[in-house]
This record gives structure tokens, sequence and C-alpha cells, in this order.
């Protein structure tokens, strides 16, 4: 009896969490990287302590959502390298995936990836870096596993899959934020110009022109 008391107290808890991280979602949509926990209690009905007393404090609210989102975009990065279709399709489709999903939600995106002064007397902003590099980490670690599951390297493929895995995120991380920021080109023509680099093109065109390469 006890031990059914018990869980249903955790699924309890598990649901109320759940409920508390989508009211911190609908937030965030609004308010991006200034989202305050004054608000979030506020959309979801409840006071600041009680908050407090599921994530800590918002940092620990920000590695919950990032746990959430990471998620979602992991399982939608899998479903793109699993796609039915030649190699160079699926790399488009993957870097297609990570760059709609930032470019869907600019403001997630923000708050998880960029610190912002916050309000006079609210919560002092949220150092990102401790929690950006282990999210980054952790989609290079899984995509270094896709890429050795599905690409047959030498005896060193373990440690060339992580190389690839985590040069493949760095990348999109990094020309992702650049081109959110400034939108110098579609979405398409971006998933095209970084397929052409993973696919060689800055190669053979050193090579082509007789230059010194990389």
């Amino acid at each position: 009896m006890e031990s059914t008391q018990q869980s249903d107290q955790a699924r309890s808890a598990e649901h109320r969490r759940r409920e508390l991280l989508e009211a911190a979602d609908r937030v965030v949509l609004r308010d991006g990287p200034g989202a305050s926990m004054n608000a979030i209690a506020a959309e979801a009905g409840i006071t600041k302590p009680i908050l407090y007393r599921h994530f800590g404090d918002k940092g620990g609210l920000y590695r919950a959502l990032a746990q959430r989102h990471t998620d979602a975009l992991l399982g939608a990065l899998r479903a793109a390298l699993d796609a039915p279709a030649d190699r160079r399709q699926r790399v488009e489709a993957t870097l297609d995936t990570y760059l709609a999903a930032i470019e869907a939600r600019p403001q997630v995106y923000r708050f998880l990836m960029h610190p912002t002064d916050t309000a006079a007397g609210d919560e002092q902003k949220i150092d990102v870096g401790p929690h950006t590099a282990p999210l980054l980490r952790r989609l290079g670690e899984e995509l270094a596993k896709v890429i050795a599951e599905r690409v047959d390297l030498s005896p060193e493929g373990e440690v060339w899959a992580r190389v690839w895995g985590h040069g493949i995120v760095g990348m999109m991380f990094a020309a992702g934020d650049w081109w959110l920021g400034e939108r110098p080109c579609d979405r398409k023509e971006l998933v095209r110009s970084l397929a052409d680099l993973l696919w060689g093109r800055l190669a053979v065109a050193a090579d082509r022109e007789g230059g010194p390469g990389f």
C-alpha cells in the first residue's frame, strides 16, 4: 500500500513539474531571455516560492528546460538521419532540422543560449556558459553515436565519429547563431552551403585552385 502511494505521489509530482515547464515555455516564447521566475510563477498560477521548491532557482529551471528541448531536438535529428534517402539528402535534412528548430522558436533558442540582464529587483541573469557547454557536448556525443552506427570507419572509427559529431554540432551552432541574428540568406541556401562544406567542397575547391587548403 505504501509503495502504491509513493508511486502515485511520484506520478503526481512529475505531472506537476511537466505543467510548470509548459508554463515556463509559454513565458519564454513571449519574453525570450528576459523570462523571469515571477512571470513564470504567475503564468502557472502559483507563488514564486512554490516554483523554487520544484526547481531550486532560475538555473535549475533553465537546466530542466534545456533537457526538455534537447530531448525533442535529438529525437528530430535522429528521425532525419534515419530517413529513407541517400546520404547527402540525410545530411541536408539533419542540418535543416536543427536550423528549422531554432528558426521556429527563436525566443526559446535565445533563452537557452544567450544571457540577458533582467529587470531591477528580479532574478540575476543566468551564466549560460556552464549550461550551454554540456548541452552542446550532449548533442555532439549523440550525433557521434549515430555516425559510428551508420558509417563504416577504420579501427579508429570511434574517435573519428566523436570528432565529426562534435565538429558538426559546433558548426551548426556557430553558423545557426550567426544566421539567426543576421539572416543573410534563406534557410535552404544555408543548408546547401553547410552540406557542401561537409561534403568536401572546400577541399575540392582548394585542389582545383591550387591553393593550400586547410
